[in-house]
């Protein structure tokens, strides 16, 4: 006679457990009576060994740091979903870019490069721009920048690249920048790093927010298609809402006032259902032996191919729609690896390509403590897994059958293989004599660095000029400031002359500069209002003065998800003159003119305490150095006045009554700043960027 039993394997938690139950435990699971006093000999004795408890609690909490990242450490992350537009089927059969309307899981982790994890968002630096595809076909990482270049051509110059930006090994510092000698002397002996070293210099290191960002492969990929041709491509991230950045000043005080200001940014604009988005876009070009296109090597990190030659074709949008629930399971705990490939998409021999695709899964071992770290949540994949894999640090999946290897007699020849529809590489031909060689090709490191130079708009270039004088200002090795500086004027003899003036070393010896056309892509002036979403604009308030301004913003600017923030000398609510009341979002003292795209001054604010406080002069003087946009209603241009604001500046907008001013706002928040007011400010003649002849 036989007995039907249960399988006690049956009660194992599918998932770990994690706060499922309303009585405090250890993590074995048993009720805990007290968690606020230690096991002690009596009331003034020892605490004693046997305390499993204490134990267990101290133990977990000296062990709940994992090793930060040696780069992109500091980060943000947030959930989402790519749709396809379905154009792309004609060069990759990756069923996630090649479906239309097929829709994919993401998670998307962007960073800062040099700064650990404790910096601040806002330092100039490179910003990291990763996303996890949890395809049907298995998960795939597009690991990018926000610049579409790269510093090194070669990987084995990585470790060398990082220890120079790195803070100084004796002191520590500086943290979170490369304004000191050791990087300043790496990429002036390395030249293939000067058109890197544009982008670094220009505003695209200083982003607005991480919405606003760029995003690029950097890499060329080989794509193959269903038919079994094969492409060769770059990715791009186009945002949707423009190509923004800081000013300088306005960087260096978030720094200061707000050092989260980009990750509270991401989370807040989620969270208030202004949704970031970015098309993903195709450079679509042919693959043929010589790996180039219109005379650029495409295994060269260092170039780029202008969206001029070839456009950006764009085959899907990506929404981010859900912050982590947990910053660590989440976002510290992902891991990405350029190795994380599906069908219809490879590497190509790109030398910087090829070391990443060993660095990357080479670092997660270490970081989160062996090699399953696939079957963390945030990483495990959406697509079924049988890898016959066993064993190892931190194992959480609870095999079954005996075999570990195809094919086999014993577990009835499973798993299966795929020949069909499997990752299979691409058969590319190899051959040639072992060295360490480098291209013909990869030697030309300054036209490209012109390129990017004269794509720009005068104030652009302004800015990036006051970059070079800032940063190899902090250099104390004259030696380090006059290579780099003569290394300028490879580029750009203006250029160069002007940073030696301002550094006190004499002009370098004029040299000969490639002859290139610009590729206005380049530059991040708009050349129309664009999107608003989750722009700010504070309207500064007090007792007695005219809150409508307020009011009518609101419903204007509101629907286009443009957050109005009411800005006082206190707390609480503010009373209107009319009676009604308006809650405070931010007093004096816990604000400053970098949470504001524009700054508005209702009627009844002059006269008042408010317009005496010298923070609010401080306040808009800063958004005018800015650029940024600023209003007055009626007698509030004298609040303007009292703090220095020309009123016939441009981006200073005057009006009569709160309705004549909705519209002309919110163009000019959709240029993001007044240009015209920062090329006079900089001294430059205002200009858009430069067009190519023809």
């Amino acid at each position: 006679m036989t007995e039907d039993r249960t399988d006690p394997r049956d009660a194992i938690p599918a998932t770990p457990p994690a706060q499922d139950g309303d009585r405090l435990t250890t993590a074995q699971g048993a009720r805990v009576d007290d968690t606020d006093h230690s096991l002690t000999a009596g009331p003034r004795g020892p605490v004693l060994l046997e305390d499993h408890h204490l134990r267990e609690k101290l133990t977990h909490f000296d062990h709940e740091r994992i090793p930060e990242r040696v780069v992109h450490a500091r980060g943000a992350g947030a959930h989402g979903v790519f749709r396809a537009y379905g154009n792309a089927a004609t060069v990759t059969k990756a069923g996630f870019l090649a479906e239309e309307g097929r829709e994919t899981e993401v998670f998307v982790r962007f960073s800062t490069v040099a700064g650990s994890r404790g910096s601040a968002d806002t330092a100039r630096d490179v910003r990291g721009f990763a996303a996890k595809f949890y395809t049907a076909e298995g998960t795939f990482d597009l690991v990018g920048n926000n610049f579409p270049v790269f510093f090194i051509q070669d990987a084995i110059k990585f470790p060398d690249i990082i220890h120079a930006a790195k803070p100084h090994a004796d002191r520590e510092i500086p943290q979170a920048q490369t304004a000191h000698d050791t990087f300043w002397d790496f990429v002036s002996a390395h030249t293939e790093a000067t058109h890197m070293v544009m982008w670094a210099m220009s505003d695209r290191a200083i982003p607005r927010s991480y919405r606003t960002m760029e995003g690029f492969g950097v890499h060329t990929f080989r794509l193959e298609a269903a038919d079994g041709s094969t492409s060769l491509v770059k990715f791009h991230w186009k945002p949707v809402l423009g190509v923004h950045s800081l000013v300088w000043e306005e960087a260096q005080l978030a720094q200061g006032a707000d050092p989260d200001f980009h990750r509270r940014d991401l989370a807040d604009a989620i969270e208030s259902g202004a949704y970031p988005q970015w098309e993903l876009g195709l450079q679509v070009m042919p693959d043929d032996p010589s790996e180039t296109f219109e005379g650029i090597d495409l295994l060269d990190p260092t170039k780029i191919v202008p969206e001029e030659l070839c456009p950006v074709q764009k085959i899907g949008t990506l929404t981010l729609t859900a912050n982590p629930t947990n910053y660590f399971a989440e976002t510290e705990q992902v891991a990405f690896h350029l190795g994380h490939l599906v069908p219809g998409i490879q590497v190509t021999n790109d030398p910087l390509l090829q070391g990443r695709l060993f660095s990357y899964l080479d670092t997660q071992l270490t970081r989160l403590g062996g090699p399953n770290f696939s079957q963390l949540p945030i990483n495990r994949p959406h697509a079924p897994v049988n890898d016959l894999l066993r064993d190892g640090m931190h194992q959480s999946a609870i095999h079954e059958g005996i075999t570990t290897y195809v094919p086999n007699g014993l577990d009835d020849d499973r798993p299966t293989r795929s020949p069909q529809d499997a990752f299979v590489t691409y058969p590319t031909p190899v051959e040639g004599d072992k060295g360490r060689w480098q291209p013909v090709s990869f030697e030309d490191h300054t036209t490209q660095a012109r390129l990017f130079l004269v794509s720009l708009s005068p104030v652009e270039r302004a800015h990036l000029q006051d970059a070079f004088v800032f940063e190899l200002g902090k250099c104390t090795d004259e030696g380090v400031r006059a290579r780099e500086v003569a290394l300028l004027a490879r580029v750009d003899g203006d250029l160069a002359a002007a940073v030696a003036a301002e550094l006190g070393l004499p002009a370098p010896e004029p040299r000969d500069v490639p002859d290139v056309a610009p590729s206005p892509a380049l530059s991040q002036r708009p050349a129309e209002p664009g999107r608003v979403d989750g722009r700010v604009v504070g309207v500064l308030a007090t007792d007695g003065a005219d809150l409508e301004v307020a009011g009518a913003l609101v419903d204007v600017l509101d629907p286009e998800h443009v957050v109005v923030r009411v800005v006082a000398d206190h707390g609480g609510t503010v009373s209107g003159a009319g009676g009604a009341g308006l809650a405070v979002d931010r007093t004096l003292p816990t604000t400053r003119s970098i949470e504001y795209d524009a700054v508005v001054v209702p009627p009844g604010v002059a006269g008042t305490a408010l317009a005496a406080d010298g923070r609010v002069a401080v306040l808009l003087q800063e958004a005018y150095r800015h650029g940024k946009a600023i209003a007055a209603v009626g007698d509030g241009t004298d609040v303007l006045a009292a703090a220095g604001v020309p009123l016939d500046a441009p981006g200073v907008l005057t009006t009569d009554g709160a309705g004549a001013l909705a519209a002309p706002l919110r163009e000019a928040l959709g240029l993001h700043r007044s240009w015209e007011r920062l090329a006079r400010l900089a001294g430059v003649t205002d200009a858009p960027a430069p067009q190519p002849a023809g």
